[in-house]
C-alpha cells in the first residue's frame, strides 16, 4: 500500500558542481556552500575551526541576500 501526500513535485531538480567549504576538524561534518559563506574564508558556524574548499554535486540553489554577497 503506498501512501501519497500532496502533489508529485513535476519541476525537475537541476543539480551541479557546486564549490563548498568543508570543516577541518574530525570531529565535525559541517559544510556551507561558497554563495552563502559570511566570510572569504570562513571558520566553521559548529565548531569554529578552519574550512577547506572543495567541490560537490548539489540542488541549485541561489542566494539573494547582500550579506553575504
Amino acid at each position: 500500500m503506498v501512501l501519497a501526500f500532496g502533489r508529485k513535485n513535476d519541476e525537475e531538480i537541476k543539480l551541479e558542481e557546486t564549490k563548498i567549504w568543508v570543516c577541518n576538524s574530525e570531529n565535525c561534518k559541517c559544510w556551507v556552500r561558497d554563495n552563502f559563506k559570511s566570510n572569504d574564508v570562513p571558520h566553521c558556524p559548529i565548531c569554529k575551526s578552519e574550512m577547506s574548499q572543495t567541490t560537490k554535486e548539489l540542488q541549485v540553489i541561489h542566494n539573494h541576500s547582500k550579506n553575504f554577497m
